[in-house]
């Protein structure tokens, strides 16, 4: 008789949700009405990114974040196949601040690009040439990176995070608790639109929290102008951060609540909430610790 594995995988259905909400300002109901629609938290979607969570808390590895916030690591090669004279890999993903990922037998050119943010399992290296072996959690598959675009974790297991909604324009907030995911926030949300080249939709994907802001300065589009800030942001992918509502200058002061929230997209990759509840968010989401994950 085979033994029983020690840590046998959850699936979707294993997931326990229960509400105990922590902020309860501007909550949406689990279904609500959107103009001649209705719209859901994707409660079933989630349960199969939580029974993935659990499973990566259950089995001991290393975790990275792969990062090219600016092309600070350098922009990525042209990658295989790619499109729109080279802007975007064959999946759809832009060259610009992405991260090269490799085939075992094709180092010369990156099959594919990683999104800036992206959790990463850490499986080998860095090697003589300095490539290292990682899996991505948002679409799986054995890649070869370049050390440098690599940024190990010490975090063994991920017990917060915020699943960020572009179909339905919401967001929730989550935590692993005595084996249960308590539902600690559901809001109304509004993402990125594409509408390039200065506005770009928020990226689908497991990602981290990279960096926080009290204030996160924002410039008039194509210029080194500052126009107003965004409080209380959580940056997660590129220039992508989920924070408050926009204060545009000359205004100073904080603004609570926009109409426009869980409507349509609208901004330039961010995920915009009421301000208190991106301070709730900047609060319980910690640095190189917390996920942050994108479904449509």
């Amino acid at each position: 008789m085979e033994e029983q594995a020690e840590n046998p995988q959850k699936k979707p259905e294993d997931v326990v949700l229960e509400k105990q909400l922590l902020y309860d300002q501007h909550t949406l109901a689990d279904t609500y009405p959107y103009k001649d629609t209705t719209r859901e938290f994707q409660w079933e979607k989630i349960k199969v990114y939580l029974a993935e969570v659990e499973n990566i808390n259950a089995t001991p590895a290393a975790w990275g974040i792969i990062e090219n916030k600016g092309n600070e690591h350098g922009r990525p090669p042209l990658a295989e196949d790619a499109t729109d004279q080279g802007k975007e890999d064959k999946y759809g993903v832009d060259r610009n601040q992405g991260i090269p990922l490799y085939t075992a037998d094709d180092l010369s050119v990156p099959a594919r690009y990683g999104i800036d943010g992206m959790l990463v399992k850490l499986v080998s290296g860095p090697d003589s040439v300095g490539m290292r072996g990682i899996e991505v959690v948002s679409f799986g598959g054995q890649w070869l990176v370049p050390e440098k675009y690599v940024d190990p974790i010490s975090v063994k297991a991920f017990n917060k995070l915020a699943v960020v909604d572009r179909k339905n324009q919401n967001i929730t907030s989550l935590d692993y608790v005595d084996g249960k995911w308590l539902i600690r926030s559901m809001n109304p949300a509004t993402t990125g639109l594409e509408n390039p080249p200065y506005q770009k939709e928020t990226p689908l994907g497991v990602f981290m929290v990279q960096e926080k802001k009290e204030k996160m300065y924002y410039l008039k589009d194509g210029t080194d102008e500052i126009t107003g800030f965004a409080p209380y942001a959580s940056r997660f992918s590129n220039g992508g951060y989920i924070h408050g509502i926009p204060v545009n200058y000359p205004r100073t002061q904080i603004i609570e609540y926009s109409n426009t929230l869980g409507t349509t997209p609208r901004s330039h990759m961010c995920v915009r909430n009421a301000t208190s509840h991106a301070k709730f968010l900047y609060d319980r989401l910690f640095v190189n610790e917390s996920l942050i994950i994108v479904i449509e």
